[in-house]
């Protein structure tokens, strides 16, 4: 019996299982991510709204960025979508830039994705999460 020689799925085929690393580095390069200090820069001029998704034990632990909007992770695409029924305030338009924050910088990568994908495309995330916002320095509380 012979035996077929029908290539695989290739890299690029969509359907091909590919491991966490390799999707966040597809998904982050979809977009920007910004530093500590220019997301702290932009939030001061009210250029970025700062979105915080890490899970209330971890707020608990760790403390707050002042001024950072809390929305848990499960809740984010309902709160941020700007034609959304259940939208929170400040989820304006789809222009909004939104720096997603999660405790290292892995999951607010995959929240980005997931806000572009309702149409916001300014979401980006902060590199190094907020580990790397209070190792910068930064304001918390």
């Amino acid at each position: 019996m012979a035996v077929s020689a029908t290539p695989g799925p290739t890299s690029r085929d969509p359907q091909r299982p590919v491991g966490i690393d390799a999707l966040l580095e597809r998904v982050r390069a979809g977009y920007e991510r910004v530093e500590p200090h220019e997301a702290y820069e932009a939030a001061r001029a009210g250029d970025a709204l700062l979105v915080d998704i890490r899970y209330a034990a971890l707020r608990e632990r760790d403390g707050l960025i002042p001024g950072a909007l809390v929305v848990e992770r499960n809740e984010l695409e309902w709160r941020l979508d700007p034609q959304g029924s259940h939208r929170l305030p400040e989820a304006t338009s789809h222009a909004l830039r939104i720096v997603v924050i999660c405790n290292e910088g892995y999951a607010s990568s995959l929240a980005a994705q997931s806000l572009h994908q309702l149409g916001l495309h300014r979401a980006t995330d902060l590199v190094g999460g907020f580990q790397a916002w209070r190792g910068a320095g930064l304001p918390v509380v």
